[in-house]
């Protein structure tokens, strides 16, 4: 249906309010605001309130409508996309400016051991799901030929653990009944963002977490205390010029990136698809997919700039300009769930929570064994999950010095993507056919 407001101005306008709300709101010191924020994180507010302006049907990211002769005409939002190719970049820039790299790779194996759990989580998951809602309902999990459910589900396998470019090689892989490839995408978004908001109210209570993890906090808060200290050591008020600077770093940057991307993802595309074996290409489809070298080259150009004089650049106030676009970011992501969704098909939306539970189950239990810190299980996740342009954003909601370790988690989860999907999808078909 067609939301009140179309105009991307005016639900810009609603987003901005949105935002201006949860942090006015989380920066009143007595009352109400302060008892429920330390339950309730702005950031998840900041997520959870353009979710409800599309419920309602106040805003929406796609929508149909009848035109005067009664045609049936799509509009959609462009907000989610300005936001991902442009802010987004231009955020981890700002942010990685100040970065260590060295201290990044001092927080030790555990970030890509919670990584690879999520992996396993994902590729186990699947025919697990399907196994257990089969006792129940097995009409759900069934279908023949290239409407068997098992080949809609590998398109989940190939987002949740590497991004949109494995999840279309799955569907070109398997062959998916295009007419029905829609409900998979609906339970993608719903599951997907779902966990991204139990992860965000995890994050409100990430001390009792570690705690209860028993877990060694020490090189995320050393690193954490490396970038304050050394914001504090150049910290001064920003002038105008300052602010102009970095914005034209951070935006000169997203213009080498998608300038290099272009023909990057082009070559690669015509590279990848010369290849004599179409299990080769599957696997690096993702070499095609121009977002993946915008996110890798901005990162790249910004820890190159982290070595020069523009680090100095965190004292004037670099990675908070970069928090404003990744808040921007989450409202956009916000505004593309529909709560009512989760009601409209409960038999794939049964097989996707099943499916994020045990993902999630492995990695609380692998985090206890190994005492990780509820960051790296965050971060693990939700670069299998939510991919580039999602990992960044819990990573920086524990520090914005953090954002790069979601960023390198989510590009390496590219990498891997369609070889852990397809390995998942093998073992969903047995699933489904026992």
């Amino acid at each position: 249906m067609e939301p009140i407001f179309t105009n991307d101005a005016i639900v810009f306008g609603i987003l901005m309010l949105s935002l201006g709300f949860v942090f006015y709101t989380e920066s009143i010191e007595k009352g109400f605001w302060p008892k429920f924020y330390k339950i309730v994180p702005g950031l998840f507010m900041a997520y959870f309130i353009p979710a409800i302006f599309t419920t309602i049907g106040v805003i929406s990211p796609d929508w149909e409508t009848t035109n005067a002769t009664g045609e049936i005409v799509k509009g959609n939002s462009q907000l989610y996309y300005i936001a991902s190719r442009f802010l987004l970049p231009a955020a981890l820039v700002l942010m990685t400016l100040s970065i260590d790299l060295k201290a990044i790779f001092n927080l030790g194996s555990k970030a890509l051991i919670m990584f690879f759990t999520g992996t396993v989580g994902i590729i186990i998951g699947g025919p697990l799901a399907i196994l257990l809602i089969s006792i129940f309902s097995p009409e759900t999990v069934g279908g023949a030929n290239f409407d068997a459910v098992w080949r809609g589900l590998s398109t989940l396998a190939g987002s949740w653990i590497g991004g949109g470019a494995n999840q279309t090689a799955m569907l070109e892989i398997y062959k998916y009944n295009p007419a029905k490839y829609g409900g998979m995408v609906f339970v993608d978004i719903v599951i997907a963002n779902v966990w991204m908001a139990v992860l965000l109210i995890g994050i409100g209570r990430k001390d009792k977490i570690n705690k209860w993890l028993k877990a060694d906090t020490s090189a995320i808060e050393e690193l954490k205390e490396k970038v304050s200290s050394f914001a504090q050591k150049v910290k001064r008020n920003p002038t105008l010029t300052d602010l102009m600077i970095m914005l034209a770093i951070a935006f000169g940057t997203v213009g080498f990136g998608h300038f290099s991307a272009k023909y990057l993802g082009a070559f690669f595309n015509d590279f990848v698809a010369s290849m004599e074996s179409q299990t080769w290409r599957n696997i690096f489809s993702f070499l095609g997919s121009s977002f993946f070298w915008l996110i890798s080259i901005s990162t790249i150009v910004a820890i190159l700039l982290s070595y020069t004089k523009a680090k100095n650049y965190e004292g004037a106030g670099a990675s908070k300009l970069g928090s404003v676009f990744i808040y921007i970011l989450v409202a956009t992501i916000g505004m593309k769930m529909d709560l009512k969704m989760i009601f409209d098909n409960p038999g794939l939306i049964a097989i996707g929570f099943v499916w994020m539970s045990i993902h999630a189950g492995l990695l609380v239990l692998i985090a206890k064994l190994i005492r990780a810190p509820y960051f790296f299980l965050a971060v693990g996740s939700q670069a299998n999950v939510g991919g580039a342009a999602s990992a960044p954003i819990v990573a920086q909601a524990f520090h914005p010095s953090l954002a790069t370790v979601g960023v390198l988690l989510a590009v390496f989860g590219y990498a891997i993507g369609t070889v852990g999907a397809i390995l998942c999808t093998i073992l969903m078909e047995l699933a489904a056919n026992i």
